[in-house]
């Protein structure tokens, strides 16, 4: 007898975190800061103060290179006496630690880039939190939006836990931060399959990311400054001169070009690089496109110049194909998420 096993595609991944939930591991390196001067060393590159986070949360903060240029956007957890980073944007273990060694750090912490035998799963979706519950011993609805509590690992009652509320899609989302990775990544696939949802991979997942406004996560920051990359929301105006990169920013004004999402036809494909025309002109370039994994349309990510990134506009762009295809620019999130309405109890 010969066992067919079915192959799940993009847009499966993609239907599961919409409708269900998807569960994939964390391949990002993380950091582990401890020391009494960590917030001190914290706000030496993050773009936003350390000065009021609160125990036990997770926030997202923007961290530059010296020249002002974007080098990731990262999680940041409180737990107990130490300080965890996440990069959501990619960056390897190498850059990290390169880029934390030269700053100058304060004497009184330790900084750990992928500390021995810590690792993350990651589970989203509208039923995320029927997930979540498995990990907890109160009601799930008592942990808020960036919360972290202290978590079980079935089957491991000796393994350290975290469970954090947050997530990359604008779906419920979890995050389970263990000192035994495997076995907290093998009871969060069993807990999410209960409910069932299944293991995603990353161009479903991207594609929703996408449809939420952070094509980043997957996309990186295609070499365009703050400004340009509509990244300004994530910087601290008040502190510029106080954090690495801080004094070479520009401020965004409405006379600048800035990334956009596009909607285009389904199946059509456009190259990095291609030109965005308006009556025939080139008003900006194709940076990235999502994956095709939602049948209603094709999303790309483009950087127009102003004021051509206002939503509604038609616009065109030559396919791979060479062929002539209408555009249009959109307001995102361009999904509403079911989340919305999906009331955890």
């Amino acid at each position: 007898m010969t066992t067919t096993v079915a192959v799940r595609t993009a847009q499966d991944d993609y239907t599961t975190v919409r409708t269900a939930i998807g569960v994939y591991p964390i391949t990002a390196p993380l950091v582990r800061i401890s020391g009494g001067d960590r917030y001190e060393f914290l706000d030496l590159f993050l773009a936003k103060s350390s000065e009021y986070v609160e125990p036990d949360t997770v926030r997202e903060a923007l961290a530059l290179n010296q020249d002002g240029s974007p080098f990731a956007i990262l999680l940041h957890f409180e737990i107990g006496d130490d300080s965890w980073l996440l990069p959501r944007t990619p960056v390897s273990a190498d850059a990290l630690t390169g880029y934390l060694e030269a700053l100058d750090a304060p004497a009184d912490i330790t900084v750990e880039v992928a500390p021995e035998g810590w690792g993350a799963t990651a589970f989203e979706g509208p039923n995320a939190w029927a997930a979540a519950a498995a990990f907890v011993e109160f009601d799930i609805s008592g942990l808020t939006l960036h919360g972290v509590t202290e978590s079980a690992v079935p089957g491991e009652p000796a393994a350290l836990a975290h469970l954090a509320r947050v997530g990359t899609t604008g779906e419920y989302g979890y995050l389970l931060l263990s000192n035994a990775p495997e076995a907290g990544h093998a009871a969060a696939v069993e807990a999410v399959l209960a409910q069932g949802g299944a293991e995603v991979g990353a161009e479903g997942l991207a594609r929703v990311q996408a449809e939420a406004g952070m094509a980043v996560y997957a996309a990186g920051f295609a070499g365009l400054p703050v400004h340009e990359a509509d990244l300004a929301w994530m910087v601290d105006w008040n502190r510029i001169g106080e954090f690495l990169g801080s004094e070479e920013l520009v401020k965004p004004t409405a006379e600048n070009a800035k990334i956009t999402a596009l909607a285009a036809p389904a199946g059509a494909a456009f190259a990095v690089g291609t030109p965005v025309t308006a009556g025939g002109q080139q008003i900006g370039a194709v940076i990235w496109q999502a994956p095709s994994a939602n049948a209603d349309e094709e999303l790309i990510v483009a950087k127009l110049d102003a004021p051509f990134w206002v939503p509604g506009l038609e616009l065109s762009a030559a396919d791979q194909d060479g062929a002539d295809t209408p555009v249009r620019t959109v307001t995102q999130p361009r999904v509403i998420a079911r989340s919305l309405t999906t009331r955890i109890h």
